[in-house]
């Protein structure tokens, strides 16, 4: 199952449809007097959309991700016109601005932060057109939020072992490719507290899924550790840490999420939960030899995770203002 330009398309309408819908909507936002109460266009004049800040950001992302695997895809001017429009230097200094607020130090850490990188290293990618443009644009945002990131790695004792936005695994994954290919001390640095969190650890449990994940811990933890380690190394780590993989224990990981109400906002995580769990599956599989049979039940896995969520990426907004992304990491990765 591959990220085909049909799916591109009908996942790019669906982000169109919800990065300029600005209610309802979910602030991360702390007022320190009268002169803050402001709607969330007002705050963010770009990434207003999409019932949250972190959502709507990875919105745009996907739609530089379908344009750039996709160039003639139906919804290629609609894309164009939406880059060229918001993705402005004066609303970026907007964003900027916000960024500079004293209460907004802890603002969307770290999960925001990693999807802005993300996006930057896939706008980065674009030679040409609006994602070259946005690309240029949106810099000086990413290089606020990398020198966050190191701030926060620096004082930083613990790792944060959820299946929801604080998870420290997610966000080092997905702020990975933006630092490698920019801020080598910052690569440096997650790279190193990557290692030192979660190098030692040993006989995952995997005691998940909880109700509102939409991350594996373990899962992210395993792809995070494959991003930043050396083949070899990290196939000797992740037989330690599932030392029972290839006879699918523990059960929990190789079961697709049941979702019981996609109306309820957290519930419908786990639909988000078996994009995510497909994404790391399909990636760690990469690293596994042909004759290991952990790799055929690797893939095997994250095809029946998709399968089970993948019809459910549109019908209610609590789901469908942010599982196309998930999705299009599970069929395309990062």
């Amino acid at each position: 199952m591959k990220f085909t330009a049909d799916i591109a398309d009908r996942f790019a309408q669906l982000a169109l449809a919800h990065v300029g819908r600005e209610y309802p909507n979910k602030l991360d936002h702390v007022m320190s007097g009268e002169v803050d109460v402001q709607g969330p266009r007002a705050l963010h004049p770009i990434f207003y959309g999409s019932f949250d800040w972190h959502s709507c950001v990875h919105g745009y992302w996907l739609l530089a991700r379908a344009l750039r695997r996709h160039s003639t895809l139906a919804s290629a001017t609609a894309i164009t016109e939406l880059f060229d429009g918001v993705i402005t230097p004066a609303n970026v200094a907007a964003e900027c601005a916000y960024l500079d607020r004293p209460s907004a130090r802890g603002f969307e850490r770290p999960y925001g932060w990693a999807w802005l990188l993300a996006l930057q290293a896939e706008l980065d990618q674009h030679k040409d057109g609006p994602g070259a443009r946005a690309a240029q644009h949106v810099r000086p945002l990413a290089e606020k939020f990398a020198q966050r990131f190191a701030d926060f790695l620096t004082i930083s004792t613990y790792p944060v072992r959820t299946g929801v936005h604080s998870s420290t695994a997610f966000a080092l994954r997905l702020a990975a490719d933006y630092a490698e290919h920019n801020d080598g001390e910052l690569f440096a640095l997650m790279r190193d507290k990557a290692i030192a969190w979660y190098g030692g650890d040993r006989g995952a449990q995997a005691w998940e899924p909880s109700q509102d994940d939409f991350l594996s811990p373990s899962l992210m933890e395993a792809e995070c550790m494959r991003r930043f380690l050396a083949p070899d190394a990290f196939r000797a780590w992740f037989a330690a840490f599932l030392p029972h993989a290839a006879e699918g224990a523990p059960i929990s990981i190789f079961t697709p999420a049941h979702v019981s109400d996609r109306s309820d906002g957290k519930i419908a995580h786990l639909d988000g939960l078996n994009f995510s769990r497909a994404w790391c599956w399909r990636a760690i599989a990469q690293t596994l030899p042909d004759t290991l049979p952990l790799k055929a039940r690797a893939e095997a896995i994250a095809l029946a995770h998709l399968n089970t969520s993948l019809v459910h990426v549109a019908g209610d907004y609590m789901g469908e203002h942010w599982l196309a992304t998930f999705a299009t990491l599970a069929l395309d990765g990062l």
